[in-house]
């Protein structure tokens, strides 16, 4: 090799080195992240919390465009003025009136949610002509049965976290009034329609994550054609809520009181909780077992509670504002939670920050939330093994101040860790960062 050849290549590998320092100490880029959160609004519950929180903490290191429904837009705008999210655009969306005049309330939600899901493809579609996405996200709704279009975007795209996979044992299933079997059977037509649908197929294949609520959820996922399904609870709390829920004192009162949150449903299983609540009363007559809200298998369990012969100790409350549900649930020592199949458990969730220790069946999300160091979780073979196993498990805590005691604080320190959102946000960073390495988030 000549000399002139020889430094030459010296001077191009010593640019080649200026070149890759330059890179190395360039700032990494915010990634532009289109989310679709049909339900997004600040200051509520359930699936407008979880879209408000999952836009709040994304923006926190990407660049947001969030989607949702134009009647989100006034709560939006209220809490915008209170406090900016100054990396988020709202884009406002609905499907014109003729097409979905028919939705009141909660009647045809379902196909309202697919036309609104094609709509907004559309619209996200034409706005990726001025706005260079690199990822698209969807929040909400959280249901691995129906279909996200923005899927059909050329950008990589997450879905989740889902939901919806858990299913009630076989063996409950005669425990169940005449409204939950027909609930239960329209509801498993409903999932096997959807995972029939050809777009919630190609939503699943076309999924770089498909972010689980549970496992049963990651294993419905997986057989869709998702490839990789991490398994992250969408139930978690803000730190103001967490604050705000540690303030409230261990109890450590006379009676030894008993509570369950929650719409009164049947897959809720309280009747299961109230038949578990005759047996221990026979040990503790003085023990009480509040109910806390509102639902159609109210006036079953009123006159369930008259035939096991405990209806002076069981007080129904009905459905009371936030502040009174936590006011209630200071008053009381355990929060009992057999839910059949729940795909986040938001009471239990609050209960364990209020360091209250959790009853459960090993079921569903709130299996995942609750351990033997902040709870009681029962196995799940027949309502009669059920019934025995909750009862004993009340039975071990009103013997055991002490041990509920230590529960109780065990459950707040596991929700700051794990159940909160600032840790979801962390979560989902990672996955960000799996497909994006050299981005900031």
């Amino acid at each position: 090799m000549s000399t002139s050849r020889t430094n030459a290549t010296h001077r191009e590998k010593r640019d080649l080195g200026h070149n890759m320092e330059g890179l190395a100490q360039a700032p990494a880029r915010r990634l532009n992240i289109l989310v679709c959160a049909y339900a997004c609004e600040p200051n509520r519950g359930s699936e407008p919390g979880i879209g408000w929180n999952w836009v709040r903490e994304i923006s926190k290191g990407c660049n947001v465009w969030a989607v949702t429904r134009a009647n989100n837009r006034i709560g939006i705008e209220r809490a915008l003025a209170a406090e900016a999210l100054h990396n988020v655009h709202f884009v406002y969306f609905d499907v014109p009136r003729w097409i979905g005049f028919w939705k009141k309330g909660q009647r045809g939600i379902r196909l309202y949610y697919y036309l609104w899901q094609v709509g907004a493809y559309f619209a996200t579609r034409s706005l990726r002509r001025e706005i260079s996405f690199d990822l698209s996200h969807h929040v909400t709704f959280g249901k691995y049965c129906a279909p996200s279009f923005l899927g059909l975007l050329p950008v990589p795209f997450v879905w989740g976290p889902v939901g919806g996979g858990e299913s009630m044992p076989r063996s409950l299933w005669f425990s169940l009034s005449l409204r939950g079997k027909l609930y239960e059977l329209l509801r498993h037509l409903a999932r096997r329609l959807g995972e029939l649908d050809p777009f919630v197929r190609l939503t699943a294949r076309r999924a770089s994550f498909g972010i689980a609520t549970t496992y049963q959820t990651e294993y419905r996922l997986r057989s869709l054609g998702c490839k990789r399904t991490p398994v992250m609870s969408h139930a978690a709390l803000c730190a103001e809520e967490i604050c705000q829920l540690n303030k409230i004192p261990l109890r450590h009162g006379h009676t030894f009181r008993v509570a369950s949150i929650g719409s009164l449903l049947h897959l809720k299983g309280f009747d299961l909780g109230l038949r578990a609540f005759a047996l221990l009363h026979s040990q503790f007559p003085t023990s009480e077992y509040w109910l806390i809200g509102d639902g159609p298998e109210q006036k079953r369990l009123r006159k369930l509670a008259q035939a096991l012969q405990v209806e002076k100790n069981v007080k129904f409350w009905g459905k009371v504002p936030r502040s009174q549900v936590l006011e209630k649930l200071a008053e009381c020592d355990v929060l009992l939670h057999p839910a059949l199949h729940d795909s986040s458990g938001w009471a239990s969730v609050e209960a364990m920050a209020a360091g209250r220790p959790v009853i459960c069946l090993d079921l569903g999300g709130t299996a995942l939330q609750v351990t033997e160091e902040t709870g009681i979780k029962v196995s799940v073979i027949s309502p009669e093994q059920v019934v025995r196993d909750l009862a004993a498990a009340m039975v071990k805590l009103a013997l055991d101040p002490s041990y509920r005691s230590r529960l109780g604080q065990a459950a707040r320190e596991r929700v700051a860790a794990h159940f909160n959102w600032e840790k979801n946000g962390q979560d989902v960073a990672h996955i960000y960062e799996e497909l994006f390495p050299h981005c900031d988030r």
